[in-house]
């Protein structure tokens, strides 16, 4: 029995750590040694920038409408050659009559609610510009995001770009706000360095771009469209790149139960994306974005939150065995856990209260996250989680004034 605790004790660590921060540090060097062995990847030179469609896919967008719309308008793009396309799903809200007073915005409008994927298959059939641009009714862009994007283009061999998720909190953010900002600054490091090892694992949602010619209809069911559609274009040997200078702000959620709800639905999405790319686990076929897929997605869905909880009892059953040489080793890491979500308890307490010291809310943080997986496996399993919007409810900020 201690043989077998052992192993999971250091299986569990190993996993639990790999997952979170080794992935990153191993992710690093292998740039690293990429970069200082056939040198960074050179910038094409972009010609005639071409003809985009920046689609926006929405249900009830009233009170974004003309904020987005103006915001769309100001991107620096060459005159002419960005369409603005909204294709509106079953909104009942004023939004679709709102938007028609933009003669610059082409509204495709749908009165039977079907859910996002299927209005973003239903646009995509009646687009014909060689690259399309997705974004997020409630989502800010930087000015110069469509511009950059585009430029990534200029190479052949990328067949999606995704752009910066950033969140606009305040400095002295509420629990769900300061958590959820760290974890998108992690996030977009993660993303910039998987971009420049081989392919970014998964776009964000808030903006990315394809080249209109390898998109194929997403099944209408599906709960993280972007995902889905940026891996079936790496799969197809057309990489997913990124920049960070292309960006879209939103603000964070209002609270943390509207992050946990958020989370779920994500979750919920993620054991269905890898339902349905389970070829993407044949590292034989896939190289080197297999790699990249499995240990920056799967484990975090998978085995990362279960050896969460086996560490701990793990590690428990070892430290109550004394007289052993590693005895105090095992009692040392195991009140180092308890220490943890001991922090993590004390940002329960403070989730509604804002507070300057951010790291405080890390630890809660990435307890949702995680409890957040089990919540979504077993919504995943009974099939209840709905493909229609789902948004959370968001802080407010300056970001719409």
């Amino acid at each position: 029995m201690y043989c077998f605790l052992t192993v999971l004790f250091w299986l569990s660590i190993f996993i639990v750590c790999y997952a979170y921060a080794g992935y990153a540090v191993l992710l690093w060097l292998m740039v690293r040694i990429k970069e200082a062995v056939k040198g960074k990847r050179v910038q094409h030179a972009v010609g005639d920038y071409p003809e985009v469609t920046l689609l926006v896919a929405a249900y009830n967008e009233k009170d974004c409408v003309d904020a987005k719309v103006k915001n769309s308008m100001e991107l620096e793009y060459p005159e002419g050659r960005l369409k603005l396309v909204w294709v509106t799903d079953g909104s009942d809200d004023g939004t679709p009559d709102l938007l028609r007073k933009y003669p610059e915005v082409t509204v495709y409008h749908q009165p039977v609610r079907a859910g996002k994927i299927a209005a973003m298959n239903r646009g995509m059939k009646l687009l014909d510009t060689p690259v399309v641009v997705f974004s997020d009714a409630n989502t800010m862009l930087g000015r110069e995001s469509v511009k950059r994007i585009v430029r990534l283009f200029a190479d052949p061999g990328v067949g999606c770009v995704s752009g910066e998720k950033r969140i606009f909190g305040n400095e002295k953010d509420m629990a769900a706000g300061a958590g959820e900002g760290l974890y998108w600054k992690y996030e977009s490091f993660l993303k910039s360095y998987d971009a420049r090892l081989y392919s970014v694992v998964g776009a964000a949602g808030e903006l990315f771009a394809i080249r209109r010619e390898y998109y194929a209809e997403v099944e209408e069911d599906t709960l993280l469209d972007d995902f889905i559609i940026s891996l079936r274009i790496a799969m197809k040997g057309h990489t997913a790149q990124y920049d960070p200078e292309a960006y879209a702000c939103e603000d964070s959620s209002a609270n943390v139960g509207e992050e946990l709800k958020r989370k779920v639905r994500i979750a919920a999405g993620g054991f269905q994306s890898m339902v349905r790319l389970a070829p993407l686990l044949n590292i034989f076929k896939y190289g080197i974005l297999s790699f990249q897929y499995i240990s920056h997605r799967v484990l975090r869905w998978t085995l990362a939150p279960l050896c969460l909880l086996l560490l701990l009892v793990s590690n428990f059953a070892l430290s109550l065995r004394p007289g052993l040489c590693s005895y105090h080793f095992f009692t040392i890491v195991f009140w180092l856990q308890v220490c943890f979500y001991a922090v993590a308890l004390l940002g329960r307490f403070l989730a509604n209260r804002r507070i300057k010291l951010k790291a405080l809310f890390v630890p809660y943080y990435f307890l949702i996250m995680n409890y957040a997986v089990y919540l979504g496996f077993f919504r995943y399993m009974k099939k209840s989680q709905d493909v229609k919007w789902e948004r959370a409810k968001r802080s407010n900020s300056s970001l719409w004034k």
